[in-house]
Order: C-alpha cells, then sequence, then structure tokens
C-alpha cells in the first residue's frame, strides 16, 4: 500500500515540473557589427534571462558562419528569473558583408533561439568616413515649416568604400542621398541634404547613421522650433461704397507678419468682383514687417457685392471683409473727399447725408471708411443734398460734424 503511494506522489511531481513555464528571452535579436578590419574583433554584449518560472538549462550554441563566436562555456543552468551575459564577436577573414546567427539550444519551451548576426570585413588600408560637419544644429525653425542642411560624406583613404545604408533617429529630421549602395573610391565624396520638420515647439535631437564596409559613422542631430509667426491685414474690412457699373474703385491694404516671418503663398477672394494687386506670392512678410496690396473693386451689376479677402501663410491665415455696391450705368454721383485727420488714433471715417442743411442727417457707410473719399451714387435729378463727415477713434468714439457740402444735382 505504501509502495502505490509513493508512485502516485512522483507522478504528480512529475507533471507539475512538466507544466512549469520555462521562457529564455534576449534584449538583442540582432547585432550589427558594420566594417571591421580583416583580423580584428569586436564583439558585442549579449544579455539572456530565464523569464519563466521553472530552471533553464543552455547546452550548444550553434554558429553559422565562423567568422561570428561567442566565449559561452556550456551547459549552463538558469534558476527562474535569471540572467547571465557573454560576448559574442565578429573577427572577418575576408572583405565583404556577412550576415549569420548564433542558435542557442536549450531546455526551454521556445527552443532553439536564434540571434542574427551581421558584419562587414574591410581591409585596414580602405580608410574611413569622414563627415564634413561632426553635427547638425537646426534653431528657428517654425512649425509646420522644414530647414535643410547639407552633410557631405567623403572617403578619407586609399581603398574603395561600400556605402550599404543610411538610417536616421528621430522622424523629425529626414535625409535625401545618392542611390544605395554606393561604393565610394578614394577621396570621392557623397552629399546628404538632411532636413528638419518640426511638429512641436519643444527642443529634440536624433542622429544620422551612414553604414559601410568601413566603420558606421554617426552625426548627431539637434533642432529647435522657432514661434509660429502670425499674420494679420489692416483694414478688417474694405468699404468701396457704391461705383458705378463698368467703372471701377481702388483700395490699400496691408500685410503685417508678428512673431516671426510668415511665407504668404496665395490670395483668394469669393467675388470676381473684386481683384488684389501688388503682391507676387509666395511673398515672405518678415517679422515686425508689413507690405501693401491694392484691392479693386469693379462692379458687374447693379446692388451690393460683399466678398472676403483670405491671404493663406505658412503658419497663419487672414481675412479681410469686402464691400462695395454696384450702380447702373448713367446715374448722377456726389463725388466727395476730405483731408485727413492729424490724430493718429483715428480708425475710419463716417459719411453723411441729409436733404436740408438743418438735417436731419443719415449715415451713408455701414462701418468706418479707413480713406478720404467716398462716391456717394445714391442720388436724384434734380434733387439738392448736404453733406458732413465724422472721425472714428480706434476705442470708437465719434467725433463731432464736420463743415458742410452742398451738391446740387442737375
Amino acid at each position: 500500500m505504501s509502495l502505490a503511494i509513493a508512485v502516485l506522489l512522483m507522478s504528480a511531481a512529475t507533471l507539475a515540473s512538466s507544466t512549469q513555464n520555462k521562457t529564455l528571452t534576449s534584449a538583442t535579436v540582432n547585432i550589427w557589427y558594420g566594417g571591421v578590419p580583416i583580423g580584428q574583433t569586436h564583439s558585442h554584449t549579449v544579455t539572456m534571462t530565464n523569464g519563466g518560472s521553472g530552471s533553464i538549462t543552455i547546452s550548444k550554441l550553434t554558429r553559422t558562419d565562423p567568422n561570428f563566436s561567442a566565449n559561452l562555456n556550456l551547459p549552463v543552468t538558469l534558476a527562474a528569473g535569471q540572467s547571465m551575459q557573454f560576448a559574442a564577436t565578429f573577427t572577418p577573414t575576408f572583405v565583404g558583408h556577412i550576415d549569420a546567427a548564433l542558435i542557442l539550444t536549450s531546455s526551454a519551451t521556445n527552443s532553439p533561439m536564434k540571434i542574427s548576426v551581421h558584419g562587414g570585413g574591410r581591409s585596414s588600408t580602405s580608410g574611413s568616413l569622414v563627415p564634413s560637419a561632426s553635427s547638425l544644429t537646426f534653431s528657428g525653425v517654425q512649425v509646420g515649416s522644414s530647414k535643410t542642411l547639407p552633410e557631405t560624406i567623403t572617403n578619407s583613404g586609399s581603398g574603395n568604400i561600400t556605402v550599404s545604408s543610411i538610417g536616421v533617429k528621430n522622424s523629425q529630421f529626414s535625409f535625401t542621398s545618392p542611390g544605395l549602395p554606393l561604393t565610394l573610391a578614394a577621396g570621392h565624396s557623397m552629399t546628404l541634404n538632411v532636413t528638419f520638420t518640426p511638429t512641436t515647439s519643444n527642443s529634440t535631437s536624433g542622429s544620422l547613421t551612414v553604414a559601410s564596409s568601413a566603420p558606421n559613422v554617426t552625426v548627431p542631430l539637434s533642432g529647435a522650433a522657432g514661434a509660429a509667426g502670425h499674420l494679420s491685414v489692416t483694414p478688417g474690412a474694405l468699404n468701396f461704397g457704391q461705383v458705378a457699373v463698368g467703372s471701377t474703385m481702388n483700395k490699400t491694404g496691408t500685410l503685417t507678419a508678428s512673431g516671426a516671418s510668415v511665407v504668404v503663398s496665395a490670395a483668394s477672394v469669393t467675388s470676381s468682383e473684386y481683384s488684389l494687386t501688388g503682391l507676387s506670392f509666395p511673398v515672405t512678410v518678415a517679422a515686425g514687417k508689413s507690405v501693401s496690396f491694392t484691392a479693386t473693386f469693379a462692379p458687374k451689376a447693379s446692388g451690393a457685392a460683399p466678398a472676403n479677402f483670405t491671404f493663406t501663410g505658412n503658419t497663419s491665415t487672414a481675412t479681410e471683409a469686402l464691400s462695395g455696391t454696384g450702380m447702373a450705368a448713367g446715374g448722377h454721383s456726389v463725388a466727395l473727399s476730405w483731408d485727413a485727420s492729424s490724430s493718429s488714433s483715428v480708425d475710419g471715417y463716417n459719411i453723411y447725408r441729409a436733404a436740408a442743411t438743418s438735417g436731419p442727417f443719415s449715415k451713408l457707410n455701414s462701418s468706418p471708411d479707413n480713406g478720404t473719399s467716398y462716391t456717394d451714387s445714391s442720388v436724384q435729378s434734380g434733387s439738392t443734398y448736404f453733406y458732413v463727415t465724422t472721425s472714428v477713434g480706434t476705442d470708437g468714439e465719434e467725433s463731432s460734424y464736420s463743415n458742410q457740402v452742398k451738391a446740387v444735382i442737375p
């Protein structure tokens, strides 16, 4: 009876052992050695970890190419959670690129484990690649814009060097290069154009790495985004008043950039009765500076013609409201003009009309006009009109009436 119990207990222990999780993991599954001179040795540290709940025994190491090896004394047992390190080495015996693997056989459930290894043998006289700049710094680049700097890579040795790949860390950096693989003869160069396109206003860093049959070349990259420029248009609204069909009226506007420069790529308008001249796109408006343009109203039919100008910049847009009324051709009109106010706080002018010198006066424009002239095309034949103007301050306060002028319509 006791013998049967012992056998039963042994079977249960064996069953528990067989269900233990035994997983062997490596922090590195790909090792890149770059170009190594023939006869020299480069090593890379590999860390193995028992990620399971039971012990694991590593019993065998297989290398698919004799140029790669590992200083690992086998067999070796790792308890649950235990790690170990060994050096994986590359000692090339000929010139050329080699792709191989180190294969570990163990009692782990994921055995065998493969570690890919890559390296290139090069002649000891082949020289090295030398960058024209040891680092590249991009500063003051606005979010949404980009800046490109050249980096020239030169073969400083006496033999050919084959460039196999080029990579960049950090997606805010990019590059253009000749087609790869590319062989550079002694003294020859290739130029890479490296571009920084910031997506945030934070400073950032990265690197550019050129892999070849010579030792790898790594160029540190750093970038700092500048403040985004703001585009504004003055005045915010242009009122052309009443203009006879077939005639035109011009008014001047101004684009201003603040914070940083703005590249204005285009201007669009929502009505063909308005046009813009004086700007050639794209135009760069420097920070704190302004550029002027001329807006023209050429009514094609009678009636009100509201519209908008929209100026599109690389970091900002600006919109200016337009208003004007077409007047049937052949009608009478009164052309008014006045001297500009000497006050710097004046935002525009209002124009008033009455049928008698004593009033009452009615305002003709819907918003302050920034010019010093106005055409009243809504007059009737045989009538007499009296006109006055007022100035409107930036605070909205309106002055008293100016002197009157009289117009008699035939």
